[in-house]
């Protein structure tokens, strides 16, 4: 048999640390990028770095330098990233939930879908815009400047289709509080009045929206909504429980408010930003 080459060898102390960061890096990270996951974790600075789809749970990346890194996908889920520069990092659909960011850097970030349900953001940089496009429900520390009328209006949109009607009232009221002229929130928030039995704060609602909606000319729209308000006003509160008509409107089988159904649906339409 011909001769062959020997392989090339690292020197030992580098050749041990490789093998412990790669027996460390879960199945889904080395599938991801291992070169650039083996970087990021032995030396904390991957910045514009492909490390989408990364499983990444629980990792220790405080004052990391990600800046410009692709984590779309990545799952990031109690990570520590006090202090991390990821401005004008990809964060679609990742998962940081219960993440701790404190003093992050995720200006110009691109946090569509992103999951920071119960993160830690205080002293986080990040843009409301942004933020408006991701769900940060239960997440301490966010600056009240950064909840743009668009990000609260959005919360309440996802807590709504997940059938959290109490928490998505208090999204929607606070949106309204935001913008008072913008008539959908006051849909959005009748509907989930209306979930939890609470018709008459319901009707009155609807009867607001409708005087808003005149004011802008569309009158078949206000009308529908008065006679939404009529017939809830004729209903007596139900308590827990409510009407079911959230998700009668996710289904398209609205009962007794089924003209209402397309402009009920619009209303959990997240807002675009």
């Amino acid at each position: 048999m011909p001769a062959t080459a020997p392989p090339a060898r690292l020197p030992l102390p580098g050749l041990i640390g490789l093998a412990s960061l790669v027996l460390l890096l879960p199945a889904a990270a080395l599938a991801a990028d291992s070169q650039a996951l083996i970087r990021l974790l032995s030396t904390k600075r991957c910045e514009q770095c492909r490390l989408a789809d990364a499983d990444l749970v629980q990792a220790d990346l405080r004052d990391a330098e990600l800046n410009g890194a692709q984590l779309q996908r990545a799952n990031l889920s109690g990570a520590r990233l006090d202090g991390a520069r990821l401005a004008g990092a990809d964060l679609s659909f990742t998962s940081l939930q219960g993440a701790s960011l404190r003093g992050a850097d995720l200006r110009g970030a691109r946090l569509l879908g992103t999951d920071l349900r119960d993160a830690d953001l205080g002293g986080a940089l990040l843009d409301a815009s942004a933020l408006a496009s991701s769900h940060w429900q239960g997440a301490r520390g966010i600056d009240p400047a950064q909840q743009s009328y668009a990000t609260l209006h959005n919360a309440g949109v996802d807590a709504a289709t997940r059938g959290r009607f109490p928490e998505a009232e208090q999204f929607f009221s606070a949106a309204i509080g935001r913008q008072p002229e913008a008539a959908i929130s006051w849909v959005a928030r009748g509907i989930s009045r209306s979930e939890q039995g609470n018709t008459a704060a319901a009707a009155q609602d609807f009867t607001y929206a409708a005087g808003l909606y005149a004011q802008e000319g569309q009158i078949d729209t206000s009308k529908q909504l008065k006679e939404a308000a009529l017939q809830l006003d004729a209903t007596p509160d139900k308590g827990k429980g409510g009407n079911g008509l959230g998700p009668q409107i996710l289904s398209g089988t609205m009962g007794v408010l089924q003209f209402l159904a397309p402009l009920a649906i619009k209303a959990f339409v997240p807002l675009a930003f």
